[in-house]
């Protein structure tokens, strides 16, 4: 039994338990807000939306959070908007927008605005504003968007709306607070309405004033029209009164002829100064059609070449720093390229001098004998030089003229001493090596003169000589040439 008892609050317990689960789990969704139910979802999309009412959210697989319906208001502070004429308008203005709650542009908030605050999604509507009014802007004259508000109103909601359906807002309200330029365009359009409304209200007084005068002299003339006629009357059965009557007609002739000029004089008054006011209010709107375009010619002249001229030295100084970049980078290059320049003569000369030292080191420490080993090794060098000296010559034909002069003195001839100067023009080594104050030792090798070529070959050239004298006749006169 107790363990029936125990089922039975087991049980209970397990049922309220998941009740009270279920309930926890179940959100109910005020008027003033959106439930998005994000995670896995049954019928497809990226997210439940539900507006009043509620849902039950499924534990780890599924997740909610809120959308807020209240709406934001934004102040648009628009400064120096361009308008189709070029001319820079202000227009402040309140701006009022809410998430949508539309089939469709509600999908849209759900994927762009959850878990942003309403700073952040006001910012974001700002953003579109600001954009959207420039364009609209752009597209209206500027007599146009002064004149017809409303007209301004409609074409910016229809702008903004498709903008904020795309993030998932809409637009609630649109308040132009004031519109004012710049360049004083608008306030000259607003003084030439008040001059125009003041002359024409001058000029309905004048007419109504020249009406009344006008009214005023025809009464007066059917009031003496009248009075003739009964004084016609009564003269015809008075004979006894013609004379009064005469008299009252003198009198009567008189007072018309004075009324009557005054009455015209009162009128021309009138028309003059009826006159005088109209031509001071054309005055008036003469100077402020001229104040207009001087305004417009401002604006359509002197704002483009201003713009030009910072665009023209927004360009120049793009392109000094474009400059200054490039000679920068050139004079980092030749630096880099010196420095390794440097770096490569600083390793071959720490080369060279570990090279000597290690020379001097295997010469005992004697410099001499340092420097003699360093003239060994340029030996085959310098004897090479030597050979190129006559190597290259090119010598097809040699002519020589030999007056004989010189056979008779014990000297050679031209051609002896031609070759023999030939060869005595390579410079010897050991002459050299003691014009740089170095004497060459004695196993390097000394001139011998049996050997020498010099000898040799001015003794073929004497040999030469002779043989031809001895095949030509001996001139008569003159010195004879030799080839």
């Amino acid at each position: 039994m107790p363990a029936i008892v125990a089922l039975i609050v087991f049980l209970a317990a397990m049922f309220f338990g998941a009740i009270m689960f279920i309930a926890s789990r179940y959100q109910r969704c005020p008027s003033d807000r959106i439930l998005v139910i994000y995670g896995k979802q049954n019928e497809g999309g990226s997210a439940k939306l539900v507006q009043g009412g509620g849902a039950l959210v499924y534990p780890i697989v599924q997740g909610f959070a809120w959308l807020d319906l209240t709406p934001i208001p934004i102040d648009i502070q628009l400064q120096g908007a361009l308008s189709q004429q070029n001319i820079r308008v202000n227009t402040p203005s309140t701006f009022t927008v809410a998430v949508s709650k539309a089939p469709g542009v509600m999908e849209n908030a759900a994927e762009r605005l959850l878990h942003k605050s309403n700073e952040q999604i006001q910012e974001l509507a700002r953003d579109i504003i600001f954009g959207q009014m420039r364009v609209v802007i752009a597209t209206m004259p500027i007599e146009e968007i002064n004149a017809d508000r409303e007209k301004l109103i409609e074409k910016i909601t229809e702008s903004l709306e498709v903008e904020l359906r795309k993030v998932g807002l809409e637009l609630i309200n649109v308040n132009i607070q004031d519109i004012t330029d710049e360049s004083g365009y608008i306030d000259a359009l607003g003084r030439e309405a008040a001059a125009r409304a003041i002359n024409d209200a001058k000029v309905r007084v004048a007419e109504q004033e020249r009406d009344g005068e006008i009214g005023s002299a025809e009464a007066q003339r059917e009031q003496r029209i009248r009075v003739a006629r009964a004084n016609a009357q009564a003269t015809e059965g008075e004979n006894q009164a013609k004379v009064v009557v005469a008299n009252s007609d003198s009198s009567r002739r008189q007072a018309e002829a004075e009324a009557e000029r005054a009455a015209i004089a009162a009128e021309r008054v009138s028309q003059a100064r009826a006159a005088q006011e109209a031509y001071a209010a054309e005055r008036q709107s003469e100077h402020e059609r001229a104040e207009r375009e001087r305004a417009t010619e401002y604006a359509n002249v002197v704002v483009p070449a201003e713009i030009e001229k910072e665009r023209i030295q927004t360009i120049a100084e793009a392109e000094a720093e474009r400059v200054r970049r490039l000679k920068q980078g050139e004079a980092d290059g030749l630096r880099a390229m010196m420095e390794a320049e440097a770096a490569g003569y600083l390793a071959s000369l720490t080369q060279r001098a570990t090279g000597l030292g290690a020379m001097m080191d295997q010469a005992g420490g004697s410099a001499e004998l340092a420097a003699l080993m360093m003239i060994v090794d340029q030996m085959p060098k310098l004897v090479e030089e030597q050979v190129k000296a006559i190597s290259n010559l090119q010598i097809d034909k040699i002519t020589v003229w030999d007056s004989g002069s010189g056979s008779g003195s014990g000297q050679g001839g031209q051609t002896a001493n031609f070759l023999s100067s030939l060869m005595g023009s390579l410079p010897p080594m050991h002459e050299l090596a003691a014009n740089v104050g170095i004497k060459l030792p004695s196993f390097l090798g000394e001139i011998d003169e049996g050997k020498a070529i010099a000898p040799q070959l001015r003794r073929l050239a004497e040999d030469l000589e002779a043989a031809e004298a001895a095949q030509q006749p001996t001139p008569t006169t003159g010195d004879h040439g030799a080839s």
